[in-house]
């Protein structure tokens, strides 16, 4: 029986990379907010637990993009496919 393309081979690294960075994700959009109410000390004139839920998340959810474009550009096979190659599906 073939394999569906569903189930393709993919490169270890690109699933760790995927797996750490929605483990950040995760973090930082449950469990910082979960315990909003511990993080109890000031950044300028607000309470921590307020600026991330504000701001924070959203800066930690852009670099999430970056990283994962920056590491997926270098991850990326050196040499392009050849004609032939991409229309036999790589």
């Amino acid at each position: 029986m073939d394999e569906p393309a569903a189930y393709e081979h993919h490169d270890p690294r690109v699933l760790w990379l995927k797996a750490g960075l929605l483990a950040v994700w995760a973090a930082a959009g449950f469990g910082v907010c979960y315990f909003a109410r511990a993080l109890d000390f000031a950044v300028g004139p607000w309470q921590f637990s307020y600026w991330f839920a504000a701001q924070g998340a959203l800066l930690v959810f852009i670099a999430i993009v970056v990283s994962y474009a920056w590491a997926m550009a270098r991850l990326d096979p050196e040499e392009p496919l050849s004609p032939e190659e991409e229309q036999a599906g790589g």
